[in-house]
């Protein structure tokens, strides 16, 4: 069998992590039949704001090989338990304020006992909020606790939890972790794109450094300028800005004012009159950012709210503007040419999307990828999931908008019924008289399962009327018990976990030590 060959165009997360897995998958160093090279310059880099993840960016760096402490302390990295949504439901008046917090953890569901309608029928002035009544892991992120101890074993712990990190030291670690399986490097910018006049499929790039390089299967990683697929191959762009209003980022870093400053265990989005500002805690700073429409704001204006959060200080840092689009690729591959990461589709910051669409990406070339064959082959299934998983996160991230009850124009424009997907408005209406369950969702186009939805839905006060039919859960009682076990073992792992910062000093100071 003929050896094959791939180019991945462009450096960042998102060429490292699709190499690395591909790396990985195929036995690169032991595998004669498959060559992988990855060409990038400086001028393409991290757009600064995929400075968290998902949970399963953990089983994606225990397969590419990648220790959890190094990669914690290469990466200036924290625990991350989930997202903490202040001020989303009603503009906060003076003084007071709200939150709710969408946890990593799944509810509590045993013994054929599924809590969520138990929790629903209980009266609403008097319950827990959604999150602290079904999982322990509100109460341990709460406390600024982590989620695991030293020496509980590399990805693994008693809650569910991703990371926060400083992206470009992300790229640095897969990049280091993709040539020492044989991966090859070459540094040089992309000057020109020729087609093959028959097929329409990329014969060669050109690049001033290396002349002219070919390859079976080229990846475009190149980001928002898209060098291949959009440039080259001409994909159509679907923009959805007409669902996701905002369209622009402020972004800082600011370090801590001590060393010992406790650390967040989850990231906070803190709604504004006109979007919301992410803060992500890192070992060394927190990352700062102000998301916003600019239909709805202007740069100077979102400057002032930056400046507001963090108490004047990202005036010393000379915050950086990233302007985007939100929307995605309704053909990602095109022939012998297939997007990953910003060149297929960026929505927003909110909830992590940016990485999981790019694990999901390389896994998915890595299980498709024609070692004999055409290379156009996959193209109609990966296109077809890929648009499919980003339509859906579309639904996902809407959900956070449109149920708010805010009173800014931003916000109601999102409540508007013509600015919500068909597919949600459908589950809207189901959702008032049952909660959100498996079968809603297929699971090889989702992101996010239905429990997801839970957590942001109850978070954001929904409400699902069960009354009528309240004499279909009997075992209140029991139901009762176990929300108080929950707040029991809440209690106690909150106790019995390490301080979020603790830990993050002991993983770093291990390497002081080795």
């Amino acid at each position: 069998m003929a050896k094959r060959s791939i180019l991945i165009v462009g450096g960042g997360a998102a060429g490292w992590l699709t190499a690395a897995y591909l790396a990985r998958f195929f036995d690169l160093p032991r595998n004669p039949r498959l060559s992988i090279t990855l060409i990038a310059s400086d001028e393409i880099g991290s757009i600064g704001v995929g400075e968290g993840a998902f949970p399963t960016i953990r089983s994606t760096l225990q397969f590419i090989g990648i220790d959890e402490s190094e990669f914690v302390r290469a990466t200036s990295a924290t625990f991350k338990q989930g997202i903490r949504f202040d001020n989303w439901v009603h503009t906060p008046t003076e003084g007071q304020s709200s939150h709710f917090l969408h946890p990593f953890e799944a509810p509590y569901h045993g013994d054929g006992h599924s809590l969520v309608s138990y929790w629903l029928l209980q009266d609403e002035k008097l319950r827990r909020p959604f999150a602290e009544a079904m999982t322990i892991q509100n109460r341990v992120a709460e406390a600024r606790r982590a989620p695991k101890r030293r020496g509980e074993g590399e990805f693994t712990g008693p809650l569910n939890y991703a990371y926060h990190f400083d992206a470009k030291r992300l790229a640095d670690v897969l990049s280091e972790r993709a040539r020492a399986m044989g991966v090859v490097q070459l540094h040089g910018t992309l000057t020109g794109v020729e087609l093959d006049g028959a097929s329409g499929a990329i014969d060669h790039v050109v690049t001033p450094e290396h002349g002219t390089l070919s390859a079976d299967l080229y990846i475009d990683c190149s980001g928002f300028r898209a060098e291949l697929i959009r440039g080259a191959m001409q994909a159509p762009f679907r923009s959805v800005k007409d669902m996701l209003f905002t369209d622009r980022a402020l972004a800082c870093k600011i370090p801590y004012d001590r060393p010992e400053a406790p650390l967040e265990s989850y990231t906070i989005a803190a709604a504004h009159e006109a979007g919301w500002t992410w803060d992500i805690g890192l070992a060394g700073a927190r990352g700062i950012g102000c998301v916003y429409s600019s239909n709805h704001l202007s740069d100077d204006r979102a400057a002032d709210i930056l400046a507001a959060y963090t108490g004047g200080r990202s005036l010393d840092f000379e915050p950086r503007r990233i302007p985007f689009e939100a929307g995605y690729l309704t053909t990602p591959w095109v022939g012998n040419c297939v997007a990953v990461g910003l060149s297929g589709g960026f929505l927003e910051p909110l909830e992590s999307t940016g990485l999981v669409t790019i694990e999901t990406a390389a896994a998915m070339i890595a299980e498709m990828f024609p070692l004999g064959g055409p290379m156009h082959a996959p193209a109609r299934r990966f296109n077809e999931l890929m648009t499919a998983r980003y339509a859906n996160i579309v639904n996902f991230l809407k959900l956070h908008y449109c149920l708010s009850r805010r009173d800014e124009p931003f916000w109601r424009d999102n409540a508007d019924p013509a600015s919500i997907p068909e597919r949600l408005k459908e589950l809207l209406e189901q959702w008032r008289y049952r909660p959100p369950g498996r079968f809603d969702f297929i699971l090889d186009l989702e992101s996010f399962a239905f429990f997801n939805y839970q957590y942001i839905l109850y978070g954001m006060e929904y409400r699902t009327d069960l009354s009528p039919v309240r004499e279909e859960y009997p075992d209140v009682a029991e139901a009762e018990r176990i929300f108080a076990r929950i707040r029991s073992f809440g209690d106690q792992a909150a106790h019995d976990l390490p301080a979020h910062r603790a830990l993050i000093d002991q993983i770093n100071a291990g390497a002081a030590a080795a």
